[in-house]
């Protein structure tokens, strides 16, 4: 049948949290619904974001969050529509976020990986990253090599 999924379940002592893979043709309307049902339930576990806006107070998804960086002494997130400003400093927004969706690229920058188009490396040992957004931001060279380490957890 068409749409039906095929659920494989393996227990593996290796794994203390779930690890789920996704094995499809094609990235469809249907494997983003799943992605965004299986982020869903493990989004109970990391608070929205409290964020300004013109209508007030709103509270955001860690997962819409492209960045999150200085711009003068304001703390800003971006998603892929919007830029918001917050009454945090940046360390404490940090510490809210997903320790493995997002990290600190910069003094200034914290990025969600899930949202990076491409990583380009260069031989100068800078990494430039542009978003999905089209989005462009670079690392700084102090923090290349937590880079380096925390892209190796994903292949």
């Amino acid at each position: 049948m068409k749409n039906m999924v095929d659920i494989d379940v393996v227990l593996d002592d290796r794994y203390t949290d779930p690890k789920v893979t996704i094995q499809t043709k094609s990235r469809t309307q249907q494997v983003e619904k799943i992605i965004y049902a299986i982020e869903n339930v493990s989004e109970n576990d990391y608070p929205l974001i409290p964020v300004h806006t013109e209508n007030g107070l709103e509270l955001i998804s860690q997962r819409v969050i492209v960045r999150v960086y200085t711009q003068g002494r304001k703390v800003m997130i971006q998603t892929d529509d919007n830029q918001y400003s917050v009454n945090k400093s940046l360390s404490t927004v940090e510490e809210m976020l997903n320790t493995d969706r997002f990290i600190r690229i910069s003094q200034s920058e914290v990025v969600n990986l899930y949202k990076v188009k491409n990583f380009d490396i260069n031989i100068i040992g800078t990494i430039g990253i542009e978003f999905e957004n089209g989005t462009k931001s670079w690392a700084s060279r102090s923090r290349v090599k937590a880079i380096k380490t925390k892209l190796k957890e994903y292949t």
